[in-house]
């Protein structure tokens, strides 16, 4: 584990490499969703400057899609990144989905992003579509690279994602015109086929491995430590649960059920009565596990960057998990992060 130069206070952020390659990403990365009006509307001047505090914090991993915002996400980042020195960032975009223009008008609230419906998403895991869609992406990006890229959501298209995409992006990875390659899903069964069955780097799982819910930690998590490869975190509030279990609150990008609400309150009762916000506990707690090499976080303002960065450093007492555990609100056998990990 090394900290990358020029970071904000507390000094740099730990990092650590994908797999057995050399592709570094800092332990907290930027997801790149929220900034692209995930929900609400987000201003390019705000965007900009979540961006810019995520770099002066010590950030060096950004993570976008063509489907964040029917582009916006990466015009945002690559805008932002843009005069940056390339060598000291890791960017990750995904694939699976093309961008056709679309004159119907409207919104795209459809599909959760507040932005103007210019395009319509069209699924396409061919060979072909997954060059098309790098290709767009780095026009979008207005840069000549990517470090990572992803095979984004192939749910319905497994078959196709590993008979075509997949080896698309091996090629595009021996070719050099990628660094490393993998697949982010909201799932953990086909995640694990792609760590047993291929040649992956990393996996982005999404809500799968989090305070509330360690499915991950069947299959997923081993099988990523069995063949010296990475996961990559993302969801770990749930979609907002478990940043603030209050009525209202959102799981999984919908109106959070009674039970698992109640469940999200009790353990903010045993947080805070350690001194810790629960959403600190939630950010760190991945990090129990080996193969976790990096938590992404979205964040659609400075402020929201700045608390994120504040929370994650965050001293976490044994006694909080202890208490997590003896209230029955975490099993035994769940990982959780030890004081001295990550350089703590």
């Amino acid at each position: 584990m090394t900290g990358p130069g020029g970071g904000g206070t507390g000094g740099p952020l730990p990092t650590r490499t994908l797999g057995r390659g050399a592709v570094p990403v800092t332990a907290l990365g930027f997801g790149g969703a929220a900034v692209a009006g995930l929900y609400e509307a987000v201003g390019e001047e705000e965007a900009a400057a979540a961006v810019d505090a995520a770099w002066e914090a010590g950030v060096r991993y950004f993570d976008t899609a063509p489907h964040y915002g029917l582009g916006r996400s990466e015009r945002l980042l690559g805008e932002a990144l843009r005069g940056r020195p390339r060598g000291d960032y890791t960017l990750s975009t995904k694939v699976g989905r093309l961008l056709v223009p679309d004159d119907g008008g409207g919104d795209d609230l459809a599909h959760g992003f507040a932005v103007p419906a210019t395009h319509r998403r069209r699924w396409d895991f061919s060979a072909d579509g997954v060059r098309r869609s790098l290709e767009e992406s780095l026009t979008r990006l207005g840069l000549d690279r990517v470090d990572l890229v992803l095979l984004h959501d192939p749910d319905d298209h497994e078959e196709q994602a590993f008979r075509e995409a997949y080896p698309a992006l091996e090629d595009l990875r021996s070719q050099g015109v990628v660094r490393a390659i993998g697949a982010g899903m909201n799932q953990s069964r086909m995640l694990t086929r792609f760590l047993t069955d291929t040649d992956v780097d990393a996996v982005l799982c999404a809500g799968r491995y989090t305070l509330l819910e360690q499915g991950a930690l069947q299959a997923l998590l081993p099988a990523a430590s069995a063949a010296g490869k990475s996961v990559i975190v993302g969801g770990v509030f749930n979609s907002g649960l478990l940043a603030d279990p209050s009525p209202g609150a959102t799981y999984d990008y919908a109106a959070a059920p009674a039970a698992l609400l109640r469940r999200a309150g009790r353990m903010r009762e045993v947080t805070e009565a350690c001194g810790v916000p629960l959403r600190a506990a939630a950010l760190r707690f991945p990090f129990g596990h080996p193969a976790v090499a990096s938590v992404l976080v979205g964040a659609r303002s400075a402020a929201q960057v700045r608390d994120a960065v504040e929370q994650f450093r965050r001293p976490l007492p044994d006694a909080l998990w202890e208490g997590l555990r003896g209230r029955g609100l975490l099993p035994g056998g769940v990982p959780v992060p030890g004081r001295a990990g990550w350089g703590w």
